[in-house]
C-alpha cells in the first residue's frame, strides 16, 4: 500500500502555527514512508473562504518548504461528485429525504438544552413515508446511521475511541438548498484522492466517527486517523493571538528561518529520544506516528530563538547573507551594494554568532552597509569621542594606513602598539575605534570589523570623525 496523506485547511485566514505543524507532520509521514502528501483547500464555505486566504496557505506551505504532490484540489470544485454521491447512498436506502421543519428542528433543540443534552436529529423522518412531506419544505439528505451497537475509531495517537451509536444521529449530507455538507465533502475527497491516513488535531476526533459510519455506508476502505493534540500557550490555556497563533508569515517576518520553525514544530508534540536539534533528513528518516505524544504541547518563545539561533549558526553563509540583504533592502529602503554585500559577507561569522533571529543579524550587519553619521545618535557611543576620544581616533588612522597586509592580525598589532605608546590599556583605543567605525558603542571584535570593512573603508570612516 502507498501512504497519501493529506492537508486540508479551510481559506478562512491565515496559516497558523497549528496548521503548520499538522503539514508538517503529513508531510513527514508520507516522505518517511515514500508516500505521497497532497493538498486540499477545503473552500465550500464560499462566504467565509478567500482567495487572499488561499495565496497566504500556499505562501506559508512553500516558506516553509513542505512541497505537496500533485496539482492543489480545491474541494469546491467536487461539489458535482459530493452530490452524486449522496444520492448513490439514497437510492441504495442508505440515506433518506428528511421534512423537518425549521420550527421542528427549533423544539428538538430547545428539548435538549432543557435536558441539558447536545442537540441530536430524533430520527422522525428516516422511515416515513415522502409522500407525507409537507408543502414547501426542500428536503435534507440524511445518512441513515446506524442506529445499534458500536462505532470505534482505532486511532494511531488517542489509541481505541469507542463511541454508542445511540450517541450519534443521523447527519446532514446534502443541505435543503442541495449543497453538501463539509463532513460529507471531506468523506468523498478522501476516498477520492487515495487518502490512507487522516493526520489531523484532536478537536476533529468527533467528527471521525461519523465520518467512520459514511465510509463503511459507501463500502469504501476506511483510512486510518491519527489526532494530535492541540498546541496551547505557555500557561497551559488554548492558544491565542496573545500567545502566537499568528500567521506562519509572521514568523517569517520575526526572523525565524523555514528549517528552524520546522525543527522547533517538529518538537513540539513529538520525540526521539532526547534529540532537540533535528535535521530534515533525520526528521523524515525518524518520523513516525509512535512518537507523537497525548498531551498538548505548549508555545515556547525561548525555545524557538534558540533553536533559530543554532539555524542561524549552521546556515549557508551565502544564503544567510541573501536572507539579510532581503531584509536590509526592505528596511533601509534602498538597494544594497555588491560591496556592501561583500562586507556583510566578510563579517558574518562575527555577526551571527551573537544573534538569535534574521531581524537581530540584519540589523547588526548595518554597520557594514551604513557609514557613520555624525553628530552620532547613539549617545554612549557619542561619549567615547569626548575628550582624548578623537585624538586617539587620528592617531590610529595613521598608525593603520601604514598597515600593507591589511588583517586582524597586523590591525590589532598596530592598535595594541599605539596603546603601548601612550601607556593605555586597549580598550582606551578599542572604544573610540568602534564608535568611529560603526556609530555604535558595541560591535563585534573591532579587528574582525576592520578587516571586514577593507583598509580603503576603514580608513574613510576614521577620517570622516569630525
Amino acid at each position: 500500500m502507498t501512504v497519501v496523506t493529506r492537508f486540508a485547511p479551510s481559506p478562512t485566514g491565515f496559516l497558523h502555527i497549528g496548521g503548520a505543524r499538522t503539514a508538517l507532520f503529513n508531510w513527514l509521514y508520507a516522505r518517511h514512508h515514500g508516500g505521497q502528501f497532497l493538498l486540499r483547500i477545503e473552500d465550500t464555505d464560499r462566504k467565509r473562504s478567500t482567495d487572499e486566504a488561499i495565496a497566504a496557505i500556499v505562501a506559508g506551505l512553500r516558506w516553509l518548504e513542505l512541497d505537496w504532490d500533485g496539482e492543489e484540489v480545491h474541494q469546491s470544485h467536487g461539489v458535482e461528485r459530493h452530490k452524486a454521491a449522496a444520492q448513490q447512498l439514497l437510492k441504495e436506502g442508505k440515506a433518506y429525504l428528511c421534512y423537518c421543519t425549521p420550527e421542528e428542528l427549533t423544539e428538538m433543540r430547545e428539548e435538549a438544552r432543557r435536558n441539558g443534552q447536545s442537540m441530536r436529529y430524533d430520527g422522525r423522518w428516516r422511515d416515513r413515508d415522502p409522500a407525507e412531506a409537507p408543502v414547501g419544505v426542500n428536503p435534507v439528505v440524511r445518512l441513515k446511521a446506524p442506529q445499534e451497537g458500536v462505532t470505534v475509531v482505532d486511532d494511531k495517537v488517542q489509541g481505541p475511541v469507542r463511541v454508542e451509536n445511540t450517541q450519534l444521529d443521523d447527519m446532514i449530507l446534502l443541505r435543503g438548498d442541495g449543497t453538501p455538507t463539509y463532513m460529507h465533502s471531506v468523506v468523498v475527497d478522501d476516498h477520492d484522492m487515495g487518502v490512507t491516513h487522516v493526520i489531523r488535531g484532536d478537536d476533529h476526533l468527533t467528527n471521525a466517527a461519523r465520518q467512520t459510519q459514511l465510509f463503511a455506508a459507501f463500502g469504501w476502505d476506511i483510512p486510518t486517523f491519527a489526532h494530535i493534540p492541540l498546541i496551547h500557550g505557555p500557561d497551559g490555556q488554548k492558544l491565542s493571538k496573545r500567545h502566537g497563533a499568528l500567521g506562519v508569515e509572521a514568523y517569517r517576518d520575526m526572523g525565524y528561518l523555514p528549517a528552524a520553525l520546522r525543527n522547533y514544530l517538529l518538537r513540539l508534540g513529538w520525540s526521539h529520544g532526547d534529540d532537540e536539534l533535528i535535521s530534515t533528513e533525520q526528521a523524515v528518516a525518524w518520523f513516525d506516528l509512535d512518537g507523537v505524544g497525548r498531551s498538548p504541547s505548549r508555545m515556547d518563545f525561548a525555545k524557538l530563538e534558540s533553536v533559530n539561533a543554532h539555524y542561524i549558526h549552521q546556515s549557508d553563509t551565502d544564503a544567510l547573507v541573501d536572507l539579510i540583504i532581503g531584509h536590509l533592502t526592505v528596511s533601509l529602503g534602498a538597494p544594497i551594494s555588491d560591496d556592501a554585500r561583500g562586507r556583510i559577507l566578510a563579517g558574518l561569522e562575527g555577526l551571527r554568532q551573537r544573534a538569535k533571529t534574521l531581524i537581530e543579524l540584519a540589523d547588526a550587519a548595518v554597520i557594514y552597509v551604513n557609514r557613520p553619521v555624525f553628530p552620532l545618535t547613539n549617545a554612549k557611543a557619542a561619549r567615547l569621542l569626548e575628550n582624548d576620544g578623537r585624538e586617539l581616533v587620528t592617531e590610529s588612522a595613521n598608525a593603520l594606513s601604514k598597515i600593507d597586509n591589511w588583517s586582524e592580525e597586523t590591525i590589532e598589532s598596530a592598535v595594541r602598539s599605539l596603546a603601548e605608546s601612550h601607556d593605555l590599556g586597549f580598550g582606551k583605543i578599542a572604544q573610540p575605534l568602534r564608535a568611529a567605525l560603526t556609530g555604535s558603542n558595541a560591535s563585534p571584535s573591532i579587528f574582525e570589523v576592520m578587516q571586514a570593512l577593507g583598509k580603503s573603508e576603514t580608513m574613510a570612516r576614521l577620517n570622516a570623525v569630525p
